[in-house]
């Protein structure tokens, strides 16, 4: 059986090890120096190399080169040891799988007995962080006092849940994620040396799939090659399961332009292509947080070619920082919420939806009447509106329900509200946020839908939720749905409270006589809905 690439390749001297110069430099200069911690402690994310940098640091120590500089030399027989797995003195310990007090107990009596091979026995306990805390305490006397042949070296991705007793008796060394340049130019020197052929597109690809982890990217071109022929940009997304740059920025367009048709078929596209919905989702909030930078000042931060830098300033202009944030929020919950969701392509397009859509104004008074006159407004989503969709200030959720939510064909528009019913409108609107907060600590699948809503009234006790599509509504409608929607509403307003659901269809109103009628206002009358408040 083959090994894998990224055992074939672990670095063995200093000077290989890629990203974590920082690290290196202090632990090369302690052997130097004859000043090597007797407790150390690897902190970072994974692949980034703390167990690699540990085996070189235990060679190190047991070098018997006598240049001090030079070591590890990888000559010597203590060097070769480890190398090949076979030195005694190096004990690996998996603190996943030995959690208990006994197996640090068992460690601790056989800690005092010489070293077999070398000078050292080192002692590398990898994910220390799953040792139980009786074990932590365990440890605690060896770690403050070890014999004078001992030294160990903790590794761990979740330094924070270390007791403070065990972190104040460690060096510590943190372990950074790689950028994007030095692993795609470490992977470029490895595919040489393995004759595979791979674009530089494919290569960037990977390096940024691997989210700074080295190790991670070396597993991945381990896949791409096994195909057995020359790795190209189109090759590398297919299996990897990413969506095109294309696919990305016709999402960005479309939310540029208010376009919900448009923007809906790209994240289509795009999933029926093969990309996998939570990683698209993140490849969406890693552009937007490339736009970000820009629009903050901070272009030398983001690594793209000069066509996308161009790309990236046109649409940067077209967003201000408040825009971009939201936006990124948004997407970035939808990607959380795939994990758990029963369609993750459903989070995905309420995201977008979402992302399109206007900020809601604060609820007016109780008895006061929603403002009749319409008004320009600014979209949320670029400085600018696009011809033909301008909207009117919302009002309250509960008055915009009943004055301007259009009705369906065969449904009566429901009686005026009194004064009670606005009083209760209000409640609901002020507990709103509260539900749902509650909805999403409860069930993610009701909380997306009732999040989703387009309207909400409350009359003669019956709560009316809006939805965009019958398939939203008959979600919600299912018992058990229906059930915790409404006992969650009945608790936050104190009364009980049944819930009504029906789909909103859009009104359509003609083009005037000066408006194209196969213009893209006129098709945005036909398929967005609303009328021309103003025109210029």
């Amino acid at each position: 059986m083959a090994q894998a690439l990224y055992r074939k390749h672990r670095p063995k001297q200093w000077e290989d090890v890629v990203g974590q110069e920082h690290v290196i430099t202090t632990l090369r200069n302690a052997v130097i120096a004859n000043r090597v911690a007797h407790a150390q402690l690897f902190a970072g994310p994974r692949g980034t190399g703390k167990t690699t940098a540990a085996r070189i640091l235990a060679k190190a120590v047991n070098c018997l080169e006598p240049d001090a500089v030079k070591r590890p030399c990888g000559k010597c027989e203590p060097c070769k040891a480890v190398d090949e797995g076979r030195f005694m003195d190096l004990i690996e310990i998996d603190a996943a799988s030995n959690t208990s007090v006994d197996d640090v107990r068992d460690l601790r009596d056989k800690i005092n007995f010489s070293p077999n091979q070398g000078r050292f026995k080192v002692y590398i306990i990898d994910e220390v962080h799953m040792l139980s805390m009786a074990a932590f305490n365990a440890l605690l006397k060896t770690l403050e006092e070890p014999p004078p042949h001992a030294i160990f070296i903790l590794a761990t991705t979740e330094a924070h849940k270390i007791p403070a007793t065990v972190l104040s008796r460690c060096q510590r060394h943190e372990f950074r994620r790689i950028p994007v340049s030095e692993i795609a130019a470490n992977l470029k020197l490895l595919a040489e040396d393995e004759k595979i052929e791979i674009d530089e597109d494919a290569l960037t690809l990977v390096a940024r799939q691997a989210t700074g982890a080295m190790r991670d990217a070396i597993s991945l071109l381990d896949q791409l090659a096994s195909a057995g022929k020359r790795i190209t940009l189109a090759m590398a997304q297919d299996v990897l399961g990413t969506a095109t740059s294309q696919s990305v920025l016709a999402v960005i367009e479309a939310l540029l332009a208010r376009q919900p048709g448009a923007g809906l078929d790209a994240v289509h596209s795009a999933l029926d292509a093969g990309s996998d919905p939570r990683q698209f989702a993140r490849q969406i909030v890693d552009y937007l947080r490339s736009l970000l930078l820009v629009a903050a000042g901070n272009a030398d931060q983001v690594e793209a070619t000069a066509e996308m830098r161009s790309q990236l300033a046109r649409h940067a202009q077209a967003l201000t920082v408040p825009e971009l944030l939201r936006l990124i929020q948004v997407f970035n919950q939808a990607a959380v919420e795939m994990r758990a969701s029963w369609q993750p392509a459903l989070a995905l397009e309420m995201a977008f939806l979402q992302a399109i859509e206007l900020p809601e104004a604060p609820a007016a008074p109780a008895g006061v009447p929603p403002r009749g006159a319409a008004q320009q407004v600014k979209s949320p989503v670029g400085r600018q509106n696009v011809p033909g969709t301008p909207q009117a200030p919302k009002t309250s959720a509960a008055a915009q329900d009943v004055q301007e939510t259009p009705q369906n064909a065969n449904e009566p528009a429901p009686a005026a509200l009194s004064m009670e019913d606005h009083s209760l409108n209000q409640r609901l609107d002020e507990n709103w946020k509260k539900v749902i907060s509650q909805l999403k600590e409860k069930n993610a699948t009701v909380y997306a839908l009732v999040n989703s809503v387009k309207s909400r009234h409350l009359q003669n006790g019956v709560l009316t939720l809006g939805f965009a599509s019958d398939v939203l509504q008959s979600q919600l409608e299912r018992a058990a749905n229906l059930e915790l929607a409404q006992n969650v509403v009945s608790q936050a307003m104190g009364m009980p409270v049944q819930i009504r659901c029906r789909v909103i269809t859009g009104k359509q109103s003609a083009p005037p006589p000066e408006v194209d009628s196969d213009g893209m206002v006129a098709a945005a009358l036909r398929d967005l809905g609303g009328e021309i408040v103003d025109m210029q």
